[in-house]
């Protein structure tokens, strides 16, 4: 397991983007739907990370269906990311994407992200969809990462309890 530091975070970020961009401007017609793996902390690629890319992978392809024109994933140390472009609608793609990360064992553990053909992301409120919560709280996810609710070791307990009991249903 390998930590990254920042400033391969936030380079991973601005190439993430720029390949959207690529993607997008290469198949304006579609709508992109991006992948990541939420994972806090300097460890981005392990174990328990491949499991949920890997879920959230095949739950996109089977969201999406036949609807799916084209996919690449990325196994980075910065993190699993995966493309996908669809002939959804945008709105329609990010109802299907709050559905997924609210309903899939693992989907807390997704992000999903539905960038529209200007490129600018489709949020959750966008669609009447609720901000996503804490793994341990009721509060907002954004307000306990800001305020730094929960330790990385709390985080880190829960995301293997959670991918523990998502594999042994099989």
């Amino acid at each position: 397991m390998m930590e990254i530091s920042l400033d391969q975070l936030l380079a991973s970020r601005d190439a993430r983007c720029r390949h959207q961009q690529e993607l997008l401007k290469a198949n304006p017609e579609l709508t992109m739907v991006c992948l990541t793996v939420i994972m806090p902390g300097k460890v981005k690629r392990n174990f328990q990370s491949l499991i949920v890319a890997q879920a959230a992978l095949t739950a996109l392809i089977n969201g999406i269906g036949p609807r799916l024109k084209h996919i690449e994933a990325r196994d980075l140390d910065t993190g699993y990311e995966a493309y996908a472009l669809c002939d959804l609608p945008p709105i329609e793609a990010k109802l299907l994407m709050v559905d997924i990360e609210d309903s899939h064992p693992l989907g807390r553990l997704f992000d999903l992200d539905v960038i529209g053909p200007g490129g600018a992301p489709i949020s959750r409120q966008a669609v009447g969809g609720q901000a996503r919560r804490c793994l341990l709280c009721e509060h907002e996810a954004r307000w306990c990462m800001r305020n730094h609710t929960h330790t990385q070791s709390e985080l880190h307990d829960k995301i293997a309890e959670m991918v523990d009991h998502y594999v042994q249903r099989f």
